[in-house]
């Protein structure tokens, strides 16, 4: 799958937004790719899965595992096509865990997938977790690496597309100097 058809997903599901907005990690952009709205269209992230999880096979993993809330159903649809198990970490406390019974067992091959990449963050958290419990993390994917190639997760980090979309921190924005105010859309801004 090309780049130009994965963003023609994107654009068709009204994935990609312009504007000003808060990142979840923080850092503010012009564009957002908003993940839940591909979801929407069954048919656009299965062929976006698929190919993401034929870039998987190689790594042999027993289960994918997700950071709640925006790589859920990315990770139902990726362990689906791989026909491994899914399980998803939730904040609990402000930090990430295994809930509603999860378990996985020590030294189980785990993917940790993740919808957009920009800083890496929780995904990070996520392999930490798993790391901590034991499982052997084999792999970091997402549907988007926007972090400029900068994501380092101590492991390898595989992605369908990589985009050049620029990054400001908060305090050295160039869109909050002209007035627009920014929005958050991510799950952890929903309203």
């Amino acid at each position: 799958m090309t780049k130009a058809e994965i963003l023609s997903y994107f654009e068709k599901t009204g994935g990609m937004l312009r504007g000003h907005f808060i990142l979840t990690s923080g850092r503010h952009s012009d564009t957002y790719m908003q993940c839940a709205k591909l979801f929407v269209d069954t048919v656009s992230s299965e062929k976006i899965c698929t190919a993401l999880s034929e870039k998987l096979k190689k790594f042999g993993a027993s289960a994918i595992v997700s950071p709640a809330v925006g790589g859920i159903l990315m990770g139902y649809e990726v362990a689906r096509q791989l026909n491994i198990k899914n399980y998803f970490a939730e904040r609990e406390n402000g930090v990430f865990n295994l809930r509603r019974g999860f378990e996985i067992e020590k030294g189980a091959k785990v993917i940790v997938v993740e919808d957009v990449v920009t800083t890496g963050g929780s995904a990070k958290e996520v392999v930490n977790l798993l790391k901590n419990m034991d499982v052997d993390v084999v792999c970091v994917a997402s549907i988007v690496d926007r972090s400029g190639g900068k994501a380092d997760f101590g492991v390898p980090y595989e992605s369908l597309i990589q985009l050049d979309i620029a990054t400001f921190d908060s305090s050295d924005c160039p869109i909050c100097k002209t007035g627009i105010p920014a929005i958050k859309p991510g799950s952890k801004g929903l309203k």
